[in-house]
Formats: structure tokens, sequence, C-alpha cells
């Protein structure tokens, strides 16, 4: 039977614990003996790296800027080299949404109906100059950027992007995959910067 001393100095020894890890630049949580093992750490790795090279886009084609999205899909710049080949026009059958054109205020909705359809784990690539920022549209009826909206993880500049644009950020969209951790993936930004507050 365990009197209040016992618990106060099981406290104390935590708390000692706790600041020895955090000195010391440790973990501040014990580990458990198998979720941080060798094996689950090359398998977490191994299906990371299949996720990276089996992207399944549904492309939310709006506007102009569909034609570089098309072009980067054609033969010249094969975006199937990268494992972004089969787009889907379900959502529930993919998990990155390329957000290709002019979002108005109006389509604001369906975007986002869309985006809560796909299953996890998704992504979302904000393609030209007008679903980023507004473009050139600064004006009631257009959003001024898709991440007032949903969560963007890669950002393609231009009016209307280059195909080499596109795979420039999607290899960097295949780079966070690969890093990104189950347990914590990274964190969801704004355009700006910031930290997305849940």
């Amino acid at each position: 039977m365990a009197t209040a001393g016992d618990t106060t100095a099981d406290g104390a020894r935590r708390g000692f614990v706790y600041r020895l890890r955090a000195a010391t630049g440790q973990p501040l949580a014990p580990a458990s003996s198998i979720g941080d093992s060798f094996v689950l750490t090359r398998l977490a790795s191994a299906v990371q790296w299949a996720r990276k090279y089996s992207f399944f886009p549904y492309p939310f084609v709006t506007a102009c800027c569909g034609m570089e999205y098309f072009s980067a899909a054609g033969p010249r710049f094969d975006i199937d080299r990268f494992g972004a080949a089969l787009p889907r026009f379900t959502p529930r059958q993919a998990d990155l949404l390329m957000v290709v054109g002019t979002i108005t205020h109006r389509l604001a909705p369906v975007l986002r109906r869309v985006w809560e359809q796909m299953a996890e784990p998704k992504w979302v690539v904000s393609f030209g100059a007008c679903t980023s920022s507004g473009g050139p549209y600064n004006n009631y009826a257009v959003v001024q950027g898709i991440d007032t909206i949903i969560p963007v993880h890669a950002y393609i500049p231009g009016c209307p992007p280059r195909p080499e644009a596109v795979l420039d950020a999607l290899i960097k969209l295949q780079d966070r995959v690969q890093n990104e951790r189950g347990d914590c993936p990274m964190p969801e930004m704004h355009g700006s910067g910031r930290r997305i507050e849940d």
C-alpha cells in the first residue's frame, strides 16, 4: 500500500528525470521498447518511400493554368516519372489535391468538401498565382489564397507556372512525405510560414 510520502518521492524522482532529459537534449518522454525499434523504423521508411512514389492526384482545374498542368503530364515533361501519373477524378481515391486555377468564393465550399472527402494521408498543391494569392483578381469574388480554406503543402508560383516548376514542387512534396513520421506529421503552415492552429 502506497503512502503519500511514496507518491511525493516518485513525483520528485520523475521531475528530476524530466529536468535531466531536458538539460541533455533527450526526449522528455521515455521511448517505448517497440515504438523506436530498428525494425519498425526501417518499415516506416519503406512505407514512406512507397507513398512518395505513388501519388494519386485529383486535378481540381478551374481556369487557364489547366493547360500547364496538362503539359506537365504530357510526354515532354512526363510527371509519371515522379509517381503522379494516374489522376483520380473522385476524391475518395485520391491523396494529392492539385488546385489549378482561380477559386471564387462561390466555389470555395465545393473545394472544401472535396478536400474533406479525401482519405488520410492527403496533401494539397496550390498551382499558380491565382490559387496561391488571388493573382490579378483582387476583388470581392475571388479567394485571395486557398490557404484560407484548406491547408496547403506546396505552392507553385507563376502565371502560368512552367511545367518545370510543377515538377520541382512535386519533388519537394516527395521529400516532405519521406521525412514525415506517422505519429508526428510535419506541421501545417500558412503561405506566410505561420503554423496553422487547430
